[in-house]
């Protein structure tokens, strides 16, 4: 490990010069920067951002608001600021060009550094090797931990041969340290910690903690350092106790750590719970119970009042068991050690999970801990969570917590989806109270802050249950607005909208309905319309925005406080930031526009928020202001210089009424000087709503799908056109909306009728295969990872997550509404394989051979039945990829060939030989 000064940043442009004119190329779209990742300091007077290409390098801009010093750190990502926004930690990766050169064993040497910025000299450090880095949040302390020496270094021989009589006892790399630095910012001062296992930084004590573990030396002790007295203290723990978990409470007075004995195997050791209050010296060790104990896996969570400490426990240790091996001659006929070694999953009817689920989650369920409560002031330990109801929902509530279980649906995932059981948790008693049963797990309650109230929406309505009095309201009854989504179209109960912030003193709760905000007070029970109905009114959907969103201290405003919100207009597609005053019916516009807004951040102890703006046609630079004056905003980023020198076009809104009467949106991006008497080639592209993607900047990335800039650039009318689907028919209802939108920019003159191609991916990949067995409207069909047959798809598996896909037809996307078994023709009407013949359209399908969603064979069965039926087909199986294509080689590639394919079926140009022909396997020589 070693640490390089570097010299003195010199102020850095924040922009781009223009670039000469010329046609957008595909090597355009990769060297293309986007920015990501912006932070504040918590102070408001530090932006730091990474912008980085699609292929390539990329760098951190860091700028003082005030613009006194601005900075670029090359090869920089994924930026820190410490609170004072004095200094500026970003991760430091080796380059594309090392990566792409290093072969595959070395590539796994390459580590990532860390630079040090300090805004007020420019001076920049290196650290090499560096493992993770984190500031304290008083921004005084930096902690860096460097990547361990080899595993095979001389510690680790000893560790390993130390107990020769215990041959099961084998450093695990949780129980070998690496080198921690401590860097006192202010003062410049750095202390060097070895065989650091674990670190934890005070929220707002100035204080740092570190365990040193190393069993070859019989070293374990735990050192803890104070800014306030510049001193390092330790705690000298036995000669063989190995510290596990470590965390310090906010305040920096109470320190928490688990240890167990190191010659004992990792999995297998025992962990007792010490609470050292570093102010007295006092020390707790809490005995396990013959009920509960700690693991390697227990964490710890001080809660942010200093009260509580959290940990997880388990009814028992089991060790983790391993595969019988022949041992002698006599094994190699014994049918017991035979059939030891076999390799077998046994997939059981009444099983909760279905095996390649369980698989998936196994070692979820292996780390799994169950959470207990220590309280401070009485030593009172409670147990919160069990086997029964395993999960806890932790948060700064000082008397109640909601705890959930899913375990009686887990059999019903496989066909209905995901739900669970909410519990409140007392947590002085840890007695539980079931709350609401077979609650959908996307529909979660919030609990108030003060622990007064939860809210939650079932069944279309908003309920509040008052803890205290033990009496839950129906809040929404009566009310004219409806609280379910509108615009949901699944064979499933319809969610809600959501909830906005609690008031102050748990006084209120805000509740969304598709357009407006809705004040409901807990007292009486009594609601009105925040926004005075305006959002429904003007086709404004209003949402809370520009709030502090900590876990442990959310911000909770009250009456007579200006709130900021952000508009979304479902009839122009613009946003605007909006005022509204809690307590009184009204809204205020503060911006708004034909563009979208992204607030994005907001600093913890000051009014900064930074927020991008963005249009087709403008890239997203940040913008920063002061919370409620976003119309004073100043520019902070200058990217959109990138397009300096290309050909833009921009998008518009275009309407049209659907076969079914229902007015259906589309975004229509015109190719670049376009000509208004001449017709131009389409490509579709479409999921289900598109057309709130108007004013969105064109992703610069290169990947599955097209880059609108590129195919604009290219001679090409984008169309994107919303879907609305009707249960039971997924199929039929995405085609009427695609061939009546099609109809429409034919009629308005833009469309050239011969030349209309359509891609899809995923769920519109489907619909695509399925929109060219009923219509031959398109003139060429690129399909990705699409589902061919739903009768061979309903029980396939998603790979990525080990779930049946059966869920998905009977309440979720494919929107059947029914089992297999009890609609058999609708999966066959909804399936394109069983309309190969009438395909007229030429198709290319592509599929990633590990496809973690769809089935590849879904892939291949489209072809097969393509081929048999003579069609014009063409398969792209790309070799080891999942849903989405993620080897930049095949990204590119894909890309290319899908050009390809439309230029030749849409311009006529011709067909490239790997279209035309084929292409024969080849296998490369291995290096």
């Amino acid at each position: 490990m070693k640490l390089l000064p570097l010299a003195s940043g010199m102020l850095l442009a924040f922009g781009a010069n223009a670039a000469n004119q010329h046609p957008l190329t595909l090597n355009d779209v990769m060297t293309f920067q986007s920015l990501a990742s912006p932070v504040l300091s918590g102070n408001g007077q530090l932006l730091a951002v990474e912008a980085s290409p699609d292929r390539g390098d990329g760098r951190t801009l860091v700028k003082r608001l005030d613009n006194s010093r601005s900075y670029e750190l090359a090869g920089a990502s994924k930026p820190q600021i410490s609170a004072d926004g004095r200094f500026v930690a970003s991760v430091v990766s080796p380059s594309l060009f090392v990566q792409e050169t290093t072969t595959a064993k070395q590539k796994k040497k390459l580590k990532n550094d860390m630079v040090l910025l300090d805004t007020q000299t420019g001076e920049q450090q290196k650290f090499e090797r560096v493992k993770s880095f984190q500031f304290s949040n008083d921004g005084k302390l930096l902690a860096v931990q460097f990547e361990p020496d080899k595993v095979d270094d001389k510690d680790t021989a000893e560790a390993n041969n130390k107990n020769k009589q215990d041959k099961r006892v084998k450093l695990d790399k949780a129980d070998k340290g690496s080198t921690l630095s401590l860097v006192v910012l202010a003062a410049g001062k750095r202390l060097d910690f070895e065989d650091v296992t674990a670190f934890t930084l005070s929220k707002d004590g100035g204080r740092a903690a570190v365990a040193i573990n190393n069993i070859a030396k019989n070293e374990h002790l735990i050192s803890w350092y104070d800014i306030a007295t510049d001193k390092v203290s330790q705690l000298s723990l036995p000669e063989t106790a190995q510290t596990g978990a470590l965390t310090l409470s906010d305040s920096g007075e109470w320190l928490a750590y688990t240890a167990g004995k190191a010659d004992t195997p990792i999995d297998e050791r025992v962990y007792q719970l010490t609470l050292v209050n570093l102010n007295s010296g006092k020390t707790r060790t809490l005995d396990n119970s013959a009920e509960w104990t700690i693991n390697r896996y227990g964490r710890l969570y001080f809660s942010p009042d200093n009260r509580r400490l959290f940990f997880g426990r388990v009814p028992k240790i089991v060790a983790p068991v391993s595969q019988v091996k022949v041992e002698q001659e006599s094994d190699l006929y014994d049918t017991d050690v035979i059939t030891a070694q076999r390799n077998l999953k046994i997939w059981h009817g009444g099983d909760p999970r279905i095996k390649p689920h369980e698989i998936k989650q196994y070692d979820n369920e292996l780390k799994r801990t169950y959470q207990a409560v220590l309280h401070l002031g009485s030593g009172q330990v409670t147990q919160l969570a069990d086997e029964q109801v395993p999960d806890l929902l932790l948060g700064p509530q000082s008397r109640y917590l909601l705890a959930t279980s899913d375990l009686p649906y887990r059999r019903m995932i496989t066909w209905a989806g995901f739900f669970k059981d909410i519990y409140l948790v007392d947590l002085n008693t840890g007695h539980r109270q079931l709350l609401i049963s077979q609650q959908p797990s996307g529909e979660m309650p919030s609990l108030s802050p003060d622990g007064k109230f939860v809210v939650y929406f079932q069944q279309g309505n908003v309920y509040l249950y008052d803890i205290a009095a033990n009496r839950r309201s129906e809040l929404t009854a009566g009310q004219s607005a409806a609280f379910a989504d509108e615009d949901h179209d699944y064979p499933s109960e319809a969610p809600g909208y959501g909830f906005g912030p609690w008031l102050d003193d748990d006084e209120g709760i805000l509740v969304y309905d598709k357009y407006d905000i809705w004040q409901f007070d807990t007292a009486s029970k009594q609601g009105f319309a925040l926004t005075a109905g305006k959002g429904r009114q003007q086709g404004i959907q209003y949402r809370v925005t520009g709030l502090r969103q900590d876990r442990d201290t959310p911000d909770t405003p009250d009456n007579g406080d200006a709130l900021m919100l952000h508009g979304y207009s479902h009839r122009t597609k613009g946003d605007g930031f909006y005022q509204a005053t809690l307590g009184s019916a009204g809204v205020k516009p503060l911006m708004n526009g034909d563009y979208k807004l992204k607030l994005l951040a907001r600093a913890d102890d000051a009014q900064t928020l930074v927020f991008s703006k963005e249009r087709y046609d403008l890239f997203p630079d940040l913008y920063t202001a002061q919370y409620l004056k976003p119309e004073t905003a100043l520019r902070q980023t200058y990217l959109d210089e990138q397009r300096n020198g290309f050909g833009w076009s921009n998008a518009e809104l275009v309407s049209w009424t659907n076969g079914d009467g229902r007015k259906l949106d589309g975004v229509l991006i015109k190719p670049n000087n376009y000509e208004a008497d001449k017709r131009y080639p389409v490509l579709v592209y479409f999921y289900r709503f598109m057309s709130d993607r108007l004013h969105a900047f064109p992703r610069m990335k290169v990947n599955h799908r097209p880059n609108f800039a590129w195919y604009a650039d290219n001679g090409y009318a984008v169309f994107l056109p919303d879907i609305r689907f009707e249960v039971g028919y997924p199929g039929p209802s995405s085609v009427q909306a695609l061939t009546s939108g099609v109809q429409h920019i034919i009629d308005m003159g833009i469309a050239d009728p011969k030349a209309i191609g359509l891609h899809g991916h995923s769920w519109s990949g489907y619909q695509t295969a399925y929109a060219i067995t009923q219509t031959h409207m398109f003139t060429a069909a690129v399909s990705g990872a699409p589902v061919s047959n739903m009768t061979s798809a309903f029980s396939g598996i998603r790979h990525g997550s080990g779930l049946a896909r059966q869920f998905q037809y009977e309440t979720g996307q494919s929107r059947i509404g029914e089992s297999l078994l009890a609609a058999p023709n609708k999966y066959i009407e909804n399936s394109p394989v069983f309309y190969a013949d009438r395909i007229r359209t030429p198709m290319m399908i592509m599929f990633g051979d590990k496809d973690d969603a769809v089935p590849w064979e879904q892939g291949v069965e489209m072809y097969l039945a393509m081929r048999r039926a003579g069609k014009d087909v063409v398969f792209l199986q790309y070799e080891d990829e999942p849903h989405h294509l993620k080897k930049y080689p095949n990204k590119v590639d894909y890309s290319i060939r899908m050009m390809e394919y439309f230029d030749h079926y849409l311009k006529g140009k011709p067909a490239p030989e790997w279209l035309a022909e084929g292409e024969a396997y080849r296998r490369y020589k291995k290096d």
